[in-house]
Formats: C-alpha cells, structure tokens, sequence
C-alpha cells in the first residue's frame, strides 16, 4: 500500500483523489500516525513526502493509479503564519495577504485575524494554476470567483480586488480579463527563494538578499509559509526602520 504525503499549505493541485486531512499534526507526528495504523492493519505502507508545489505535482503524476490514497497535512505550517502576524503587528505594518483556497479551507481564524488587523486579502486563485495557460475566460473568471466565493462567506465581506498570478505568470490575456473583471494585477519588486520548505535559506542568506536589496518603493514578496520569514521578520522590519523606511501598502499605490 503506497500513500504520497503532502506537507505544506499549496494543496489545492490535489483534484485527483478524496484525500484525508490530519491538519492537526506535524509531519513527523503524521508519519507515525501512518505506519501505526498501517502496522495495526496488517499492512506495509510507503510514504512519499513533498512540500513543494512543484514537486507536488510531479509526485501525483507518478504516483497517480499507483498509490492507494493521499495523506495531507495542510495546518503544518500554521505556526509560521502566526509568527509573521504577531511580527507585523508589533511594527504596526499593513501587508496584502495573496490567499489561495485551501489556506482559507484550513486556517479561517488565520484569515479572520488578517482581517480584523487590518491586512487586506488578496486573490492568488483558488486551485493555484499555471494562469497562463487558462485561454478562456470563464475559466479563469471562475478561479477567481471561487476564491471571491469563500472569502465572502469566511468574512462577511467582499475581498479587495488585488490579483498576483500564481509563480507570477500570465499572459497579455490574463491581464486584460482580471482588470475586466475589475482587478488590479500586482508582481513584486524584491523577492528571494523562500518558498521550498524543505529547503529554507539560513538567517544570514535570507538578510543578506533582503537588506542589500531593500529600495524606496519595494513591493517586497515574503511567503508566509517559511520558517525562515517567520524567524526572522521581526528583526527585519526593525533593521529596515533604522535603514529610514516605513511601511506602507499597495492601497498606497
């Protein structure tokens, strides 16, 4: 019996198969709970482990009619969220929150608390496709919609019309039918390779990319779900203040 386990928030590629959520646990916790109820069954199990979406993708498409089930653990990262809340409230910065569905699926009172700090939300699509190779329009009108959709019913209110294509693709076409549909479409001016969980940049990698390259104006793109980001955000937003910056937020713009 083969599971492929999943550990990470960008769970929405999961279409294939009804998968079961132990959102509760850690990764290692998980694992044990596996093979201890695969050992009580009289089974062999084996556990394939991805936290990239990427890598996701590729470990369906390898174990798709080959594993017997998907195991997904969606909460694993909840702390760093938190974290990077706590860090961007004691400096009394305002950030945009680029959600997908699954995060608003398994973390409503993240997203509630976003909202009542006065964060704004914004739309990053609800499965997390490649948007660039979504020709249609109601195609694509319905990724966001459906994110739309949740948020209203999550907050009682309507989600600020602010886009960022996931992995920052899009065509010519997606711009168009996003501001159609009355969307600002937003990219980011400083970035650093923070998103591969299972591989996160030390502390000193991560400052000397964000320091060096921090400039007036920045729109600076930091995913909520690294550990690093969570560790050191507070430091971070302290250093920039005593560089001379203040923090604004793409309502500014």
């Amino acid at each position: 019996m083969k599971f492929l386990v999943i550990n990470g928030p960008n769970l929405n590629l999961l279409g294939l198969r009804e998968p079961a959520i132990y959102g509760s646990r850690s990764f290692a916790a998980l694992q044990d709970f596996i093979r201890a109820s695969a050992a009580e069954a009289g089974v062999e199990v084996e556990l394939f482990q991805s936290n990239h979406e990427g890598a996701i993708v590729d470990a369906i498409q390898a174990a798709y009619g080959t594993a017997d089930g998907i195991v997904i653990n969606p909460a694993a990262y909840t702390h760093t969220s938190v974290a990077i809340l706590d860090a961007l409230k004691a400096h009394n910065a305002k950030a945009c929150f680029f959600l997908v569905g699954n995060y608003l699926e398994t973390s409503p009172e993240l997203v509630k608390r976003m909202v009542e700090e006065g964060h704004t939300v914004g739309n990053h699509t609800y499965h997390h496709p490649d948007m660039s190779k979504i020709a249609d329009e109601e195609s694509f009108r319905q990724e966001l919609t459906l994110l739309e959709d949740a948020y209203r019913e999550l907050t009682g209110q309507e989600m600020t019309k602010f886009y960022r294509p996931p992995q920052g693709k899009y065509s010519e076409a997606n711009l168009k039918m996003a501001n159609d549909m009355g969307y600002k479409t937003f990219f980011w001016s400083l970035a650093y390779v923070d998103w591969y969980t299972d591989n996160q940049p030390t502390k000193e990698q991560a400052f000397d990319k964000l320091l060096s390259r921090i400039h007036p104006g920045a729109i600076v793109l930091l995913h909520s779900t690294s550990s690093t980001n969570a560790s050191i955000l507070d430091e971070l937003l302290t250093k920039w203040e005593e560089m001379g910056y203040t923090f604004g937020s793409l309502n500014d713009l």
